[in-house]
């Protein structure tokens, strides 16, 4: 064959190969789109991570700013034109502080998840490739983990940090929140190791990494990215109900979570509504969004799902 004649075959491989890619995508966004919610979910996701993003700048007050004349007496003071969420008992700008909390919870919630995400992924694929007493060994440890009540246990290990921060909150997250994923990857692993083309690797004298990383978990990716979407809720739930205890990010720091811990004698004293409907909110939505968006993600990967 010719030079001129292998050049024209690579290029209409690479042709054909971009094809079906932007083919696949077509398709994806076919059926993503028509889960209403999701996209929904989508738009509204996009618009928190803007506005945690550039938060600093934004942002109409410092969020650490006390304001005596605002708050007197200790009493917060209600939503206003120049404070639309209103102040808590310090004065501080209570959207102002939302926004600020936004990085915290968000980032949180992206760290724990990529870090159980990557353990749980890990040793699932490993489980389930390998099987008998490697399959045997990270599921009895998994299970071991399970047995621990999560909330006591993450209690426990922060409460030996002295002022906990987000790295030590995302950790501890992460440990407790890689079991499932190993499981749902093993699972996988384990039907897709009896595959054709698994049977054709091994074949030909691939080695186990090999097969695992470039043969079987592309194949697992579609449940691995809606376990993500589903897991990085429950990671700001978590972090939420921690700051909330008082186990979480500590004050002065912003967090939707120790917002709501300030909001509790307040709203009963005061009739402070607004220190805890704004964060429980901004929570609930930010919850349901990426719930939502799993949802419509499960959808558009899984072609034996119907989508109405």
């Amino acid at each position: 064959m010719s030079a001129d004649a292998e050049a024209n075959l690579l290029r209409e491989e690479s042709l054909v190969g971009a094809d079906e890619t932007q083919g696949q995508w077509a398709f994806f966004w076919k059926r993503f789109r028509r889960h209403k919610l999701a996209v929904i979910s989508a738009a509204i996701l996009l618009i928190i991570f803007t506005v945690a993003i550039a938060a600093p700048v934004i942002a109409p007050y410092d969020p650490n700013l006390q304001d005596r004349q605002l708050a007197r007496f200790g009493e917060p003071a209600p939503p206003s034109l120049a404070h639309p969420f209103g102040s808590d008992h310090l004065g501080r700008d209570l959207l102002s502080r939302l926004m600020i909390g936004a990085r915290v919870s968000l980032v949180v919630g992206f760290v724990a998840t990529g870090a159980a995400l990557a353990l749980g992924t890990i040793l699932g694929a490993i489980a389930g490739y390998a099987g008998r007493w490697t399959d045997m060994a990270v599921m009895r440890a998994s299970d071991v983990l399970l047995a621990f009540p999560p909330l006591l246990f993450l209690m426990a290990v922060l409460s030996s940090v002295t002022r906990p921060s987000i790295l030590h909150i995302s950790m501890a997250i992460a440990v407790i929140g890689w079991m499932n994923v190993a499981r749902l990857v093993r699972g996988e692993f384990l039907v897709l190791r009896t595959r054709e083309y698994t049977e054709a690797a091994r074949a030909i004298g691939a080695s186990a990494p090999s097969i695992i990383f470039r043969e079987l978990l592309p194949n697992a990716i579609g449940p691995i990215i809606v376990a993500a979407t589903l897991s990085i809720p429950a990671a700001i739930l978590t972090e939420s109900t921690l700051s909330f205890l008082g186990f979480g990010i500590q004050p002065p720091r912003a967090s939707w979570g120790n917002m709501l811990q300030d909001s509790f004698v307040y709203m009963r004293d005061f009739n402070a509504w607004w220190m805890g409907v704004f964060p429980g909110l901004m929570i609930a939505v930010t919850v349901l969004s990426f719930n939502f968006l799993g949802d419509g993600l499960r959808d558009a990967l899984d072609p034996r799902s119907r989508v109405d």
